[in-house]
């Protein structure tokens, strides 16, 4: 029974990693959420493979300790980045992502050069391994997070995911078991947990296999939802409603003073997916989302024109939302056929 578990536990381990560096050279789409889910997998890898020899030999050398709790320390991070660059689309490393694996990998290399685990073993176990969980349990809660709103979205339509949306929840529970089954053991539950995070993960290993294999669920992509609907129009007495609920948002908050405002944070406020609303805009109102954001803009510029004469026309431009005086002016023209000047000189002798 021993050796077949050690099988099964290493047999995962070697999976994961040739899984890994088929994700980082070798696989035809090459995106952002792709290699961090390489990352993501090592890493699992990592940590995995020192609990195993760990496991069935209690004299391994601890610098396979300090590996594996190394490549531990970033699990969590990978994991909510991994799914934050699927579920966003994200295409480029953020600089904030950058300067966090950075940061860690900066005090897990110093940590380690200063005080190795196979000198101060004590102080790994004292501080070190807590930190560490802590950063992995911290990460796993903010992973929850992203996928809140398609879980929210599901809901409401009965239960009802996309295979991306299905593999996304796949990916984030497998992880919550195995660094449960990790926690169990490490804070003074039986081993036996100890062993079944590699089992889990062996598991979790075939099921990204079978995944990629069969149904090409590597290939993720924010825009799969939107061809979903690409011909499927909103009905309208759901459109009315929807575009109700938007106008009231538009009125009772003004987001649209906020020069930054994006699509994907106005349908956040209608829990709708970002796709959604760009296409209610367009079906139902014939207009994207940049002009009908602008054109509350103009409104909004041209009431203070008529009712505060302290600021200056560029001034009005950036109070209602506009990032610059051209764009300002370019838009107010195009809405009102007169230049701001112009439609205050009107404003001013009537």
């Amino acid at each position: 029974m021993i050796g077949l578990l050690y099988f099964f536990s290493v047999l995962g381990v070697f999976n994961g990693i040739i899984i890994s560096l088929y994700l980082f050279f070798f696989a035809k789409q090459k995106t952002l959420s792709k290699y961090l889910l390489g990352a993501l997998v090592l890493a699992l890898s990592i940590r995995i493979g020192k609990s195993v020899l760990l496991y069935f030999d209690r004299d391994l050398p601890k610098i396979y300790l300090q590996i594996g709790l190394s490549a531990c320390l970033f699990i969590g991070p990978f994991l909510y980045y991994y799914l934050k660059s699927a579920i966003d689309d994200i295409t480029a490393i953020p600089k904030k992502w950058k300067w966090a694996l950075l940061s860690l990998l900066s005090v897990i290399i110093i940590v380690g050069a200063v005080r190795p685990y196979p000198i101060y073993p004590d102080f790994w176990n004292d501080y070190l391994v807590n930190s560490i969980y802590i950063v992995w349990f911290l990460s796993i809660l903010a992973a929850g997070f992203v996928l809140l709103p398609i879980l929210k979205k599901g809901i409401k339509n009965s239960w009802q995911f996309l295979p991306s949306e299905r593999w996304l929840f796949s990916i984030y529970i497998g992880n919550c078991i195995i660094a449960a089954a990790f926690f169990l053991a490490i804070f003074g539950f039986s081993m036996a947990y100890y062993i079944s995070g590699p089992l889990v993960f062996s598991f979790f290993i075939y099921l990204l296999a079978f995944g990629y294999f069969n149904a090409g669920w590597f290939e993720i992509s924010t825009k799969k939802p939107m061809e979903k609907y690409a011909n499927k129009k909103i009905i309208s007495t759901e459109a009315s409603q929807l575009l109700d609920q938007l106008e009231q948002l538009m009125l009772t908050k003004s987001i649209y003073t906020n020069p930054k405002i994006k699509l994907k944070e106005v349908a956040e406020e209608l829990e709708l997916p970002a796709h959604r609303l760009s296409q209610l805009l367009n079906d139902n109102l014939g207009k994207n989302y940049t002009t009908y954001i602008n054109e509350y803009r103009i409104k909004a510029a041209c009431q203070l024109m008529q009712t505060d004469h302290q600021l200056s026309l560029e001034g009005i431009g950036y109070e209602v939302g506009f990032r610059s005086k051209s764009t300002f002016f370019t838009t107010f023209k195009k809405n009102m056929g007169l230049t701001p000047s112009q439609y205050k000189e009107q404003v001013s002798s009537n």
